[in-house]
């Protein structure tokens, strides 16, 4: 793994950073969400304190009730347009779920007990612009209306109405009608047990209308003519004959003051009160002790606006700002979920408010909680705080808000966060891979100018040019050039040892061997003269020692002035093979040759001194009754990035090959075998010559030769070991690859 890929993998560390930046974000929307509760808390608190002690808000709503029963207790729904009176269901159709059912738990008188009940009916109340309108959808198979010439109003299927009146008279009605169409009203005697003299009522205004299942009544009366006490019931009468009352079906007895229910209508005032609250973008409720709705201001949809509308978009259109609408926002919307706007509030037209808060807040103390929308796509905060009317809580406001606006803030906080992260991240990326590919190319040209200083022989052929840094690395590289520096003084020294040598020790060679020959010459005991053979024949050993020593430094120092010419290779080696078949007639060799003249640019003599090493050293390693092998063979051109496509299929290079079979090189020597000084043989082995036995010294020096004189002519020489297990043959093959010198026209 390299360098900058681990710089790449250590970079990956930070990818913490955007998860730090997240878990922090986190953190602070906790605490958003506490401030919310807590300034929440604080809308419900002074909203109470402006509707403490102030009874006559709550007196008229039915507040002081100590039960509310359902179907007894009315409540008037506040309307967001006028109703049409046409006696159809239409403008009511929004608000039924609202509606309740009468029927056998609701009745007020039935003549016949084991009868089944006749009549029943699904009525509901609401409020709009100073009137309340009343809906009855009433299921009666026998519809009988008044006659027409009938003086009674009660003989027939009738509305009748009670009420406590604001000036504290017990008030009924009637609603009588001799067919379908507009209504008409009565007013009946305060006493409930007279039903004469009847009085025209015209403020009660209303529309009959007579569907399959029964009839509707759809009508509407002013406020004023109510108190806070109201009751509805339906007289039933089967028979248009006899006439005869068969039931009463209704919300509460009407013939006694005492039994009538009550009917809470949202109150103005509040509304009023609590519309001053509406620019904090939260929805605000007001409830009574029984958690019944007595004003509402405000939608949930909304409320987020006071949290996010601080937080303005940059309209700029700058290249970053195109970036981020192009690439990283469809990013973040995968990460960060928008609040959405059409979640489902189940509570938006509710008439009764429950939970744990308000329950605090009814028992005197402050109340928050949250809430998960049944659509499960907003959280909704509420807090209640309790209104106080002579030491008791007589109701209740309520404030409701959503985290959507925290949730828009975290999340433009998430996306300048990312930003400022994926920048930080990009730089610092880039600065670290930058400062890698740095220190890696810095280490990658040391290295590179390390192997270009020593060849693969070991010899020092450049200098390292010590870096001017003063890191680490330009240590390194100054240290390096100090030990090529060093290794190359060392080197010229060893290379020039074997001049020296021979230069030294001839002088003492020559006086050895002229006082042994002088020695030869005198008289000597019989057992002497062995002792002169021997010296002489080491004189002699140590003066071939010198000679080897003597031709390659002469060719060292020779070969750089030598001239050249292009001479025909393949006449040359042709006629060393016929010397060395005179030369060595016990021999075999085998020479194979291209059909055509090959002509290289050296020098000839350098060639047979070539090819006179590398036979030497195939004579020697070659076994008995095996021809030494010797072949020409061309090579096709090599093809690189600066060819001439022309001369692609010409044959450039020509390849000497010599073949002898016998041991094997060792591993990882045939490279070093062609430095000077390195020898595979024994230390005692011996060279036998095909003319006779004699010792020879071995040196290293014939392949290092041969070595320098392929490097003269621009070519190359190795060694290889060769098998060929189909004909049993193994031993070690010398190659040389020479360039072709092309002949002028």
């Amino acid at each position: 793994m390299g360098l900058r890929s681990k710089v790449a993998i250590l970079s990956l560390f930070l990818l913490c950073l955007p998860w730090l930046g997240y878990q922090y974000v986190w953190e602070m929307e906790k605490y958003l969400r506490h401030g919310q509760e807590k300034t929440l808390e604080g809308t419900t608190q002074a909203l109470a304190t402006a509707l403490h002690e102030r009874p006559k808000l709550f007196n008229s709503q039915a507040s002081f009730l100590t039960q509310v029963k359902k179907g007894r207790d009315l409540y008037a729904y506040p309307f967001s347009s006028p109703i049409q009176l046409d006696g159809k269901r239409n403008d009511w159709q929004a608000y039924w779920h609202k509606a309740i059912d009468y029927g056998d738990n609701n009745i007020i008188y039935q003549r016949d007990t084991n009868q089944t009940l006749g009549i029943h009916f699904t009525h509901m109340v609401g409020k709009y612009a100073g009137y309340l309108y009343a809906f009855f959808e009433v299921f009666d198979p026998h519809v009988v209306y008044r006659g027409e010439n009938s003086l009674s109003i009660d003989k027939n299927d009738h509305l009748a109405i009670a009420t406590l009146a604001p000036d504290g008279h017990f008030k009924r009605y009637i609603v009588s009608t001799i067919k379908d169409g507009w209504i008409s009203a009565f007013q009946l005697p305060m006493d409930p047990t007279q039903s004469t003299p009847v009085t025209p009522e015209i403020k009660i205004q209303g529309q009959w209308r007579k569907t399959q299942q029964g009839y509707n009544i759809e009508l509407r009366m002013p406020l004023n003519m109510l108190g806070s006490k109201l009751g509805f019931a339906l007289y039933d009468v089967n028979d248009s004959n006899t006439r005869q009352l068969d039931a009463i079906v209704g919300t509460s007895a009407i013939d006694d003051v005492n039994k009538l229910g009550t009917v809470l209508v949202p109150s103005p005032e509040i509304e009023q009160i609590i519309k001053g609250m509406g620019h904090n973008h939260s929805r605000i409720w007001v409830l009574d002790n029984h958690g019944r709705v007595l004003a509402r201001s405000g939608d949930l949809h909304d409320n987020q606006n006071n949290w996010a509308g601080t937080f303005k978009e940059s309209q700029s259109k700058s290249i970053w700002q195109t970036i981020k609408q192009r690439y990283l926002h469809p990013l973040y919307a995968k990460v960060l979920t928008t609040p959405p706007k059409d979640f489902v509030d189940t509570l938006e037209d509710s008439t009764l408010l429950e939970g744990s808060y308000i329950s605090a807040a009814l028992c005197g103390q402050q109340g928050s909680g949250w809430r998960l929308t049944p659509d499960k796509k907003a959280v909704v905060l509420a807090a209640a705080s309790p209104i106080w009317i002579d030491d008791n809580v007589m109701g209740v406001v309520v404030a409701e808000e959503t985290t959507h606006g925290i949730r828009t803030l975290r999340n433009k906080a998430l996306e300048k966060l990312f930003d400022m992260i994926i920048t930080v991240m990009g730089m610092g990326t880039l600065a670290l891979f930058f400062f890698a590919s740095n220190i890696s190319n810095r280490i990658r040209r040391l290295r590179d100018d390390a192997e270009q200083a020593i060849d693969a022989q070991g010899r020092i052929t450049q200098p390292i040019i010590p870096s001017t840094n003063r890191d680490e690395i330009g240590d390194l590289s100054r240290s390096f050039a100090n030990i090529v520096t060093r290794l190359s003084q060392y080197n010229h020294y060893l290379e020039n040892m074997s001049s020296r040598l021979s230069h030294e020790l001839r002088t003492p060679v020559a006086v050895v061997r002229s006082s042994l020959e002088h020695l030869s010459l005198q008289l000597l005991p019989p057992n002497a003269d062995k002792y002169v053979i021997r010296a002489q024949e080491g004189i002699n050993r140590l003066s071939m020692i010198l000679n080897y020593m003597s031709e390659a430094t002469r060719l060292e120092q020779s070969i750089t002035q030598a001239d050249t010419e292009v001479f025909p290779l393949t006449d040359v080696i042709n006629g060393c093979i016929q010397g060395y078949q005179l030369t060595y007639p016990d021999q075999k060799f085998t020479l194979s040759l291209p059909s055509q003249s090959i002509f290289i640019s050296g020098v000839p003599e350098y060639i047979a001194q070539l090819m006179d090493k590398l036979i030497a050293n195939a004579l020697e390693f070659n076994e008995a009754s095996h021809p030494i092998d010797i072949a020409l063979n061309l090579l096709p051109y090599r093809r690189s990035d600066n060819t001439d496509k022309t001369k692609a299929s010409k044959h450039q290079q020509i390849q000497i090959r010599v073949f002898n079979q016998g041991p094997l090189l060792p591993d990882d020597m045939s490279e070093h075998i062609f430095e000077s000084m390195i020898s595979i043989r024994p230390p005692l082995q011996t060279t036998k010559s095909l003319k006779g036995h004699h010792e020879k010294p071995h040196l290293g020096l014939g392949l290092y030769i041969a070595r320098l004189i392929a490097q003269f002519h621009q070519g190359h020489i190795q060694a290889n070991n060769y098998i060929d297990e189909k004909v049993q043959q193994q031993g070690v093959e010398i190659i040389i690859t020479l360039p072709i010198a092309e002949l002028p026209a």
